[in-house]
């Protein structure tokens, strides 16, 4: 089977959508009867490359936001059209409008964001999903989603009897961390910690984790830091004043993108992940941080009470007392703790990406069929 996919976001830095389309990739590429034929603006690292094997890798050069997206309506569908590809897959609600007629075409949808918490998306990019989405939903042939959240969300949203999304779930990349000891001197981190791992953008509720956080009585604080990982996102958000304007300077460590090495070190000595986002499709940094034994505080709204399972504290992402009673009880009590981390792992066995490959294969198989 040549599989055509558009790789777009393996030419950055990888978060989110970026990481679940590696991980596809290179469990696809693990199938014996599929040839991969790679589609980017830009092009990829030598890493990423070597990382698995596809037939083909075409690329441009185009960085810029506009001729990205030149690139996705024109040179996209002239290559897809030369490779004669038996099927496309975009790993995102996008679909070029002139892609060839006679190619089946299955997207992967992970969330409605632009839909249910659009005032935290980029303007650019909200108005990007607004009507790109929906087009690619009504032009796909087969949709894939990444929870059950998700896909009552896409029905109720388009009210279409052919509309049948899959709930194919993404996988846990577990990366073998060593030297944890070295990892934390070298951050200056000598005491209990619990963790956010993700891009900093207004979706997220950074704000809210801080002033929750700020609120705890200093004895509590004292027994156990914030540490934040994750890169810069869009909306303006200034951790650094926040930090400052609610005292917490002693308590709270910004440690900006970090490798999948130190990632996992990170997850392996925390007491707990702290994700009280306002919306997620799904959400890897749970099952990330679950794969490694470490439970999870999360909200309990969209598809986060489904991916943290039984492995994690819930909490109301809009309510800042909430999110404080949620964080001073797993950080004073240990047989808490103790009780989530013992589900967490068999939680996150769930999840595998050699799992959803072989899924999306057969989705694939499916829709090549009905045409």
């Amino acid at each position: 089977m040549r599989i055509g996919i558009d790789v777009r976001l393996l030419s950055r830095s990888l978060t989110g959508i970026g990481r679940y389309t590696f991980e596809m990739c290179r469990a696809l590429s693990r199938i014996s009867d599929i040839s991969l034929y790679l589609y980017s603006p830009a092009p990829l690292s030598k890493e990423m490359e070597n990382s698995f094997s596809a037939e083909c890798v075409r690329a441009k050069n185009w960085n810029n936001g506009i001729f990205r997206q030149l690139w996705s309506e024109f040179y996209l569908p002239l290559w897809v059209r030369k490779d004669a590809v038996d099927i496309f897959w975009s790993p995102m609600p996008r679909l070029a409008r002139c892609l060839p007629a006679g190619v089946p075409k299955v997207i992967t949808v992970h969330d409605l964001v632009w839909r249910h918490a659009g005032r935290t998306m980029h303007p650019r990019t909200r108005l990007i999903e607004k009507f790109g989405s929906p087009f690619a939903v009504r032009e796909a042939d087969g949709i894939i989603v990444d929870s059950q959240s998700t896909s009552e969300a896409l029905k109720r949203e388009f009210s279409n009897d052919q509309i049948k999304p899959v709930v194919i779930y993404p996988g846990t990349t577990f990366v073998k961390c060593s030297h944890s000891s070295d990892l934390l001197n070298k951050y200056s981190i000598s005491q209990d910690y619990f963790l956010f791992v993700g891009t900093l953008e207004p979706r997220k509720n950074l704000r809210h984790l801080l002033i929750a956080y700020a609120e705890l009585p200093l004895e509590v604080k004292s027994k156990a830091m914030l540490i934040i990982a994750g890169g810069k996102g869009w909306g303006k958000v200034d951790l650094h004043r926040t930090v400052i304007e609610f005292n917490l300077v002693e308590h709270v460590k910004l440690l900006g993108y970090v490798s999948d090495q130190t990632l996992a070190s990170l997850y392996k000595n925390a007491l707990f992940l702290a994700m009280p986002s306002l919306y997620e499709g799904f959400g890897l940094p749970l099952v990330e941080s679950m794969a490694h034994g470490t439970p999870v505080l999360t909200s309990n709204n969209s598809s986060m009470p489904e991916v943290a399972g039984n492995a994690g504290l819930l909490v109301d992402a809009n309510n800042i007392s909430s999110i404080t009673n949620g964080l001073n009880q797993l950080i004073i009590n240990k047989d808490l703790r103790d009780k989530l981390a013992a589900q967490a792992k068999p939680n996150a066995a769930r999840f595998s990406w050699d799992r959803s490959a072989r899924q999306l294969y057969y989705i694939f198989e499916q829709t090549i069929e009905s045409q």
